[in-house]
């Protein structure tokens, strides 16, 4: 409950401050005071995930719940580095963001179309943190799948854009009226009733501060849908 009620407070004078330091300053500290707290509970997972094995439990099951919590350790390893200069490294965007949609598919509805469109045979590469782009990815889609309430179609497209990359994820759902193209990035904005709104705000975060890149609404349309379009420079 204490740990509840300092993420509120913290997160209610995030949407207070205009400054753009003072955001980034509060963000950092509720990124690594999130992962701190999600310290223990996830090492409490990991233990379980060993029981399972040793007690030989459907062996199906327990490889996919050591997926999750092995994916909640490297979230959590990043996020607690929030503020320090994420080590980028060349890789194929490709295969990245097929394996953030195929973990997605396996986890959400079947009401939940998705369909891919990334150029075959082709390597786009670009210097990324792969955990941190598979999070935005996810984040952006998890919108989504609210938005459209659980039924509807999401498309993401991969482009090779010259000396950038361009990720477009579209979905269509209840959309997003123009006048909140830019403020949906902002610390505290959301039309969810649960949640703390700062989803978009990080993955901008980490798209334009740590990989120099831009995530923008790129076109919307209430009671049609939304596009993202996230550029990501090659070099």
């Amino acid at each position: 409950l204490i740990v509840t009620f300092m993420i509120i407070a913290l997160t209610i004078v995030g949407i207070r401050i205009s400054n753009k330091a003072d955001q980034s300053i509060m963000m950092v500290g509720m990124s690594k005071e999130t992962a701190h707290q999600l310290g223990t509970p996830i090492t409490s997972l990991l233990a379980w995930v060993e029981i399972l094995k040793m007690e030989n439990y459907n062996p199906e099951i327990t490889c996919e719940v050591e997926k999750d919590v092995t994916r909640l350790v490297q979230i959590t390893d990043r996020f607690s580095r929030i503020g320090n200069k994420p080590e980028l490294k060349p890789e194929n965007l490709g295969p990245v963001l097929s394996k953030s949609i195929d973990y997605l598919r396996s986890r959400t509805s079947s009401n939940v179309n998705y369909t891919v469109e990334i150029p075959e045979n082709s390597s786009i590469i670009v210097p990324m943190c792969i955990p941190l782009i598979e999070w935005v990815v996810e984040n952006i889609v998890k919108n989504a799948i609210d938005a459209m309430q659980g039924k509807g179609s999401i498309h993401l497209r991969l482009i090779d854009s010259g000396s950038n990359a361009v990720i477009e994820i579209s979905d269509t759902g209840k959309g997003i009226p123009k006048r909140n193209f830019k403020t949906v990035f902002k610390p505290g904005y959301t039309t969810k009733k649960h949640g703390w709104g700062l989803g978009l705000s990080l993955a901008q975060r980490i798209v334009n501060d740590y990989h120099k890149g831009k995530i923008i609404v790129k076109s919307s349309e209430p009671g049609k849908g939304t596009t993202f379009k996230i550029t990501l420079p090659k070099k």
